[in-house]
């Protein structure tokens, strides 16, 4: 009798390749991204490779770790930088650690091909190096936008304005016309962009011009937030990729380890007023100078409003991000104003460089938030309905204010005096309207809106889950055609 051949072992399911660039604030929506894409289509895995220039941080350890059932990680081997100068721009450092780590990606990719078929390459917005090793393994690639469709459209206009525009986009008189989006003053476009001459701007240059080469764009946005670039995006061209906003992709938990149910922040709202609180945090990279700690402190206990500060340590060099630590150097209680903590005891709290900021606008007692503008954090104030005062520090932070006061108008923008501070009248007076005011009012019930938006368009047969899904189901099936 003849032996029947045996059968071939079922075949693992098709992989998506993500590729972060360095920096927690791009890692956290492409992890929600790749979540929500296994909760639509469990016949995917999705494998994280991450480009480094060092260990890794515990931040991103921990987050990694947490990482759900067929979503996996390898850090690749760090890169070194030894040959840069000193005061390389963050965004040149950010696209090297992905070009250099090329060589290890396409010895993953050779090893990842040997049992997986992978179905697409997806990169963030530093990472369109990666692009040449997709090509080499015929698969198709995407670029995850991590911020506003605002930012993304400026950076598919960039090689045209490149071209047309001669001086510093600072000093243009006219605004700068963005396809779909409020005019804005050169001034307030992206840090990278303020002087052509640097090495940062040909960073971000060399990103944007390939862009095109992509299968498609994946933005964290939705219609209702971004009503005109979004539209713009969407609009089918020759030689324009598809476009998919699947936003507002949000960290909703906090890592266990992180917090108790004791921390010391949510114990406090649980004893505010209902709206009563403002939420005063500029993100884990955000720093003030010693000054302008004093301005805000002294303008907070002016405003004479409950409040939950989240203070670092100032760094007096720049108001600037680091991308790779979110540790302070020295007590920042150090820095605050003789007896403020006594005078404000009870209607404010103070903590160290760090609150469960979910959980904190998440809180019936938040009433406001006084944000840098992270897009990170506006899309977690936008899916609670917290209205904001923008106080925008670094990267395209100014741009999001331009967006956030004049176009969708969910924020206050104090003003900023000759001295280069925002002073603690200013101050006072812009969260006192805000809290109390009848434009708080307003931007509140605006707030409210787009929280139930948001709620939508994320549910069932909701507009961005239905790009994810599409996505998903492009990725599975890898004898679809890509357009």
């Amino acid at each position: 009798m003849e032996l029947s051949k045996q059968e071939p072992l079922s075949k693992p399911p098709p992989m998506v390749v993500m590729l972060p660039s360095p920096g927690m604030g791009h890692l956290i929506p492409m992890i929600e991204f790749a979540k929500r894409i296994i909760i639509l289509n469990q016949n995917l895995q999705i494998t994280f490779f991450i480009p480094t220039e060092g260990p890794p941080s515990k931040a991103q350890k921990t987050v990694l770790q947490s990482l759900p059932k067929f979503i996996s990680h390898t850090f690749l081997p760090p890169v070194s930088f030894s040959d840069l100068p000193p005061n390389s721009g963050i965004e040149t450092i950010i696209s090297l650690t992905v070009l250099r780590s090329l060589p290890s990606l396409r010895q993953n990719f050779n090893t990842l091909s040997e049992t997986h078929t992978i179905t697409a390459v997806v990169v963030d917005l530093f990472g369109t190096d990666a692009f040449d090793v997709a090509r080499e393994f015929n698969v198709p690639k995407y670029v995850f936008y991590p911020s506003t469709a605002m930012a993304l459209s400026l950076f598919l206009y960039l090689p045209r304005l490149d071209e047309e525009v001669h001086c510093e986009f600072r000093e243009l008189t006219e605004p700068v016309k963005i396809p779909g989006c409020i005019p804005i003053h050169g001034k307030y476009l992206l840090d990278p962009l303020q002087d052509r001459k640097n090495d940062a701007y040909q960073s971000v240059f060399r990103n944007a011009k390939r862009y095109r080469e992509a299968d498609g764009l994946i933005e964290n946005s939705f219609l209702e937030l971004e009503p005109g670039p979004i539209k713009e995006l969407l609009k089918e061209e020759p030689g324009k990729p598809k476009f998919y906003p699947v936003g507002p992709l949000v960290k909703r938990e906090v890592e266990v380890g992180q917090i108790g149910p004791n921390s010391e922040s949510l114990k406090w709202l649980d004893n505010q007023p209902h709206g009563s609180v403002l939420f005063v945090s500029f993100g884990s990279g955000g720093t003030l100078s010693s000054k302008q700690i004093v301005e805000l402190a002294l303008g907070l206990e002016m405003s004479e409003q409950r409040f939950l500060w989240v203070v670092r340590s100032p760094n007096d060099k720049v108001a600037n991000a680091s991308y790779f630590s979110a540790e302070t150097d020295s007590d920042p209680f150090d820095f605050l104003p003789n007896g403020f903590l006594e005078r404000t005891k009870g209607r404010g709290l103070v903590v160290s460089s760090w609150a469960p900021q979910p959980q904190v606008l998440a809180h019936g007692s938040t009433g406001g938030f006084l944000t840098h503008c992270g897009w990170n954090s506006v899309l977690e104030s936008v899916v609670n309905g917290v209205p904001l005062v923008v106080w925008p520090l670094y990267a395209e932070q100014k741009m999001n204010a331009v967006m956030l006061t004049e176009d969708v108008k969910v924020g206050l923008r104090p003003n900023v005096g000759e001295n280069g501070l925002v002073e603690r009248l200013e101050i006072a007076s812009v969260v006192k309207c805000l809290m109390e005011g009848e434009e708080g009012k307003k931007l509140r019930y605006q707030m409210k809106d787009l929280k139930e938006a948001a709620s939508k368009t994320l549910g069932e047969n909701g507009t961005s889950t239905n790009h994810i899904s599409n996505l998903a189901l492009k990725w599975t099936n890898k004898s679809t055609v890509i357009n």
